[in-house]
């Protein structure tokens, strides 16, 4: 019995051959296109995720503005409770000031167009009263000056020493205010020309602090101010009498007789004195820097 010849099996065609019967018999391209072959894909890090801090910082900011305005509020508070307590057992009063007198004794201004000299002197007397029961106030040195009422005429200046204004007290002060030999303005010294005289205002300027048992506050500065004062300047004084002639003797010869000697109401020539009492503004003085107000 004669074998049996099989034929030979053909190999299998590549996957490019298989792919390309597949599309019709059309040849495969080979290597593989792009959109065929596996593509890892690219790593790209990711940014870290940002905070909220501006969040985060804004609630902060509001937490201690809340805080900040609490405490204010707190303080204030107290500060109120403890000032209505102060004045409900103490009872505060500003002090007063008086202007009791006002003697204008000298004055004499040069008749100078251009440079007027002016020379003057004001004495007066100034009642201080403390109205407190319990507090004790502290005055520095006092500075008076004097002016003009229409154009601020300076009329000088006087220092008067503190003191110390015990509680329901009454102190005078007496000063003299003079200026000598100062040149002033020609337009305002037409003030003091004036007949029948003419007003003044007066200004004293001091530091002042109170004391209540042995408490002591700081000093502030404090302004005394006297307006409406009217003053009047002193008369001449008259000019000597003219001697007299006497009748001469047998030659004919005329003698001078000495002149009369004057009074004692001829030679004294005494000023006005303004006795009505001036009541005074007291004023708190701020000083911020360079300015006073």
């Amino acid at each position: 019995m004669a074998d049996r010849v099989y034929p030979a099996a053909k190999p299998n065609p590549p996957p490019a051959a298989a792919a390309a019967s597949g599309n019709g018999g059309a040849p495969a391209s080979f290597p593989a296109p792009k959109s065929q072959m596996y593509q890892r894909p690219i790593y790209r890090p990711q940014a870290p995720a940002k905070r909220r801090r501006g969040r985060s910082c804004r609630c902060s900011f509001c937490c201690c503005f809340c805080w900040a305005l609490l405490v204010v509020i707190l303080l204030a508070l107290l500060a109120a409770v403890a000032g209505g307590a102060f004045y409900l057992l103490y009872r505060p009063q500003r002090p007063s000031f008086t202007v009791s007198s006002v003697r204008l004794a000298s004055l004499n201004l040069t008749s100078s167009a251009t440079a007027p000299v002016l020379t003057d002197a004001i004495t007066l007397t100034v009642t201080a009263r403390n109205p407190n029961k319990k507090i004790v106030y502290l005055y520095g040195d006092f500075t008076l000056s004097a002016a003009t009422a229409a154009n601020a005429l300076p009329l000088g200046s006087a220092t008067v020493p503190g003191f110390a204004h015990a509680a329901g007290n009454t102190t005078v002060l007496t000063a003299t205010i003079a200026s000598d030999a100062a040149t002033v303005d020609p337009s305002a010294s037409a003030d003091v020309k004036k007949s029948g005289g003419f007003s003044v205002v007066l200004d004293a300027d001091t530091s002042a602090g109170a004391r209540v048992g042995s408490l002591k506050t700081k000093k502030i500065g404090i302004q005394v101010h006297c307006e409406g004062i009217k003053v009047t300047p002193p008369p001449p004084p008259p000019p000597p009498p003219a001697p007299r002639k006497a009748k001469g003797g047998k030659n004919g010869t005329v003698a001078l007789a000495p002149a009369p000697a004057p009074s004692d109401a001829d030679a004294t020539t005494s000023a006005t004195v303004s006795t009505a009492a001036h009541s005074c503004k007291v004023r708190v003085r701020v000083k911020i820097w360079k300015w006073t107000f």
